[in-house]
């Protein structure tokens, strides 16, 4: 989404949530995220698995090095343990060689996920080992730009959102996806605020 869809649907959601009407006064709006659609963020969505940015960061910058031109075909040319030597665990190797096959073989093809609907989408990602929910609803939301999708898996999310409404226990993802049910069609725009109102709102 750019920005100019971003405001428009937050300014549609401070409409019918007084929470994040006051959060928004606080923080402001929230800047898009855009990735690129196929097999590099996809990569990264592995890489960034249960770790923290910098050490996302660090460890795709190392893949780079390996990878310059991130080919699914050269993924598979790599010799024994080059990935692990980058930083990735035994595991991760093991799903990024797994998504990198099954993209050479054809049996995954995100080229074709803009004409499919969401739920398509997130069957076909989580098909592949490694690869959950909070996985292909973060593809959905920065490479997809759908406008309707809150990955409840993310953490900080559910921190934002418990702070936002005043909760004071944890919030587990199926409450978090009963309490913003009545921000769809615009799911993504709140969840891009949450992850800005996280960083930015007062203690």
């Amino acid at each position: 989404m750019n920005q100019a869809r971003i405001k428009r649907h937050l300014d549609k959601l401070a409409l019918l949530d007084e929470d994040l009407c006051r959060g928004l006064e606080l923080v402001q709006y929230p800047k898009p995220r855009i990735r690129e659609q196929g097999f590099e963020t996809l990569l990264s969505a592995v890489v960034s698995q249960q770790i923290s940015t910098g050490a996302a960061t660090a460890i795709m910058g190392r893949v780079r090095e390996l990878l310059p031109d991130m080919e699914v075909e050269a993924v598979l040319r790599l010799p024994a343990g080059a990935l692990r030597a980058a930083g990735l665990s035994l595991r991760k190797v093991e799903y990024v060689e797994g998504l990198a096959q099954a993209m050479a073989d054809k049996r995954f093809d995100p080229t074709g996920f803009s004409a499919m609907d969401d739920k398509a989408v997130i069957g076909a990602i989580t098909a592949l080992r490694g690869f959950g929910a909070w996985s292909a609803e973060i593809y959905l939301m920065f490479s997809l730009q759908r406008s309707d999708i809150f990955p409840a898996g993310d953490l900080a999310l559910r921190i934002a959102l418990q702070k936002l409404k005043g909760i004071a226990e944890p919030l587990s993802e199926k409450q978090a996806r009963e309490i913003v049910t009545a921000w769809s069609p615009y799911r993504s725009a709140g969840s891009l605020f949450l992850w800005h109102y996280y960083r930015g709102a007062p203690t």
